[in-house]
């Protein structure tokens, strides 16, 4: 279960923490120097900051028109509080923030690319994908056992960091049953990676992140989306997802049966935990290394018979001209 107390301290101490001013380039800030403005949007501003040493650091606070929300800082004082619950190497580094006295966290900038940013340049190569694949698993699945559900797994919010490191970003719509609420109504996420139990109006559970986390390894893998894109305020009908392999024929048969596995429709055929998904993506890749490649006739057969169609053709004719030539 989840330390209530530690989060009742933080928002009891919410009244004390005013917003931030709006802060501008090269202005110190409670020990920050700030740089620049890098996002702002109705939700939230970031910026970039420095520390003493000159470490670049993101400050994430709420712009001025949120002042009167009575939700939207125990919100960011959530966000900060899932953070530092599941602090690893999946997550952001938090800053500690000694000297805080207005409402914003500090977490550490790293150099390096968002999943979204490399899907620019084409779909993974199978190799890069195995490699990535149980990482991202792997972080689904600690904090699922941190009791919390991130509601927003998707390549823009995984950073994949110069160091090598595959973190988990924006912890805005993250959730602990028991704990947080939604407004009346609310469908939190994106679109094309909610399932289908989500638009039926389900309680959020781990099953939704899982089902997030098949569509972004199908469309890392394939630059596609298993049912297509959905777009805002849709009703999308589900049916039986594109085969990876259609676009990606190079996909070995179990991966295929593991991604549409994944992305099933119906939450009682996909992967129950995300642990049991690493352990079945584990053992296909181990079972395909150690096994004989299918033969031919069953991974194609479609083509072994055309070609053999062709062939019995050509033999055809070339008796007929041989025929032909005698008579």
């Amino acid at each position: 279960s989840l330390p209530e107390a530690a989060l009742a301290d933080a928002l009891a101490r919410l009244v004390q923490w005013p917003l931030p001013p709006l802060l501008k380039p090269g202005q110190p800030f409670e020990g920050w120097r700030v740089e620049r403005l890098l996002a702002e949007s109705r939700q939230s501003l970031l910026y970039r900051v420095r520390d003493a040493a000159g470490q670049p650091w993101l400050l994430k606070t709420l712009p001025p028109s949120r002042h009167d929300e009575a939700e939207a800082g125990p919100a960011l004082l959530q966000e900060e509080w899932f953070l530092r619950r599941v602090a690893g190497r999946s997550v952001p580094e938090l800053h500690s923030l000694p000297q805080r006295q207005h409402l914003y966290y500090v977490q550490r900038e790293y150099a390096g690319a968002t999943l979204e940013q490399r899907l620019l340049e084409g779909p993974l190569p199978l190799a890069d994908w195995l490699a990535l694949a149980p990482r991202l698993i792997s972080a689904v699945g600690l904090l699922h056992r941190r009791n919390i559900l991130h509601r927003d797994i998707k390549p823009e919010n995984l950073h994949l960091g110069d160091d090598g490191e595959l973190r988990l970003l924006d912890f805005g719509l993250a959730y602990s049953p028991g704990l947080s609420t939604d407004p009346p109504n609310a469908l939190p996420g994106t679109p094309s990676y909610l399932p289908p139990e989500a638009f039926a109006g389900a309680a959020p559970t781990t099953a939704r992140d899982l089902y997030a986390t098949g569509v972004t390894l199908y469309r890392l893998l394939t630059g596609h989306y298993p049912y297509g894109e959905v777009e805002p305020f849709q009703r999308p009908r589900f049916g039986q997802p594109v085969p990876a392999s259609r676009y990606r024929p190079d996909l070995p048969g179990w991966l295929d049966e593991w991604l549409a596995r994944s992305v099933a429709s119906d939450p009682g055929a996909r992967f129950e935990t995300a642990e049991q998904g690493l352990l079945e993506l584990e053992q296909g890749e181990r079972k395909a290394l150690s096994s004989r490649p299918r033969p031919l006739l069953e991974r194609e057969p479609l083509k072994v018979w055309r070609t053999l169609a062709l062939l019995s053709l050509l033999g055809n004719l070339a008796l007929l001209i041989l025929l032909a030539g005698r008579a």
